[in-house]
């Protein structure tokens, strides 16, 4: 699956740098006829969405499996002696010296 997923975002991120370069060139040749607004080609749009479907899938084949993020999953991974041991709360100096002068 990993080759799969990479391959699919390669495929998706030249088809994306394809339909970026069909894009400056139709807009450089609407330029030319002196004509700077009108619609891009239905070609390159559907160019633009196959690129971004396969750059989602690739990613998603790419990704590591999920990890649960339960309480009982966290707990089995550790102990109650790690859990519980807080030594930034325990405070050994007071100010008691202070309250009775």
């Amino acid at each position: 699956m990993p080759f799969l997923g990479r391959l699919c975002v390669l495929l998706g991120t030249l088809a994306l740098v394809h339909a970026a370069y069909s894009t400056y060139e139709h807009l450089s040749h609407l330029k030319a006829l002196e004509r700077p607004e009108g619609q891009l080609p239905q070609d390159i749009v559907i160019e633009a969405l196959v690129a971004l479907v396969l750059g989602t899938l690739g990613a998603s084949l790419n990704a590591p499996p999920l990890k649960e993020i339960t309480w009982a999953s966290e707990m089995s991974k550790r102990t109650i002696d790690e859990m519980e041991a807080r030594p930034t709360f325990a405070s050994y100096v007071n100010r008691g010296r202070y309250l009775h002068s």
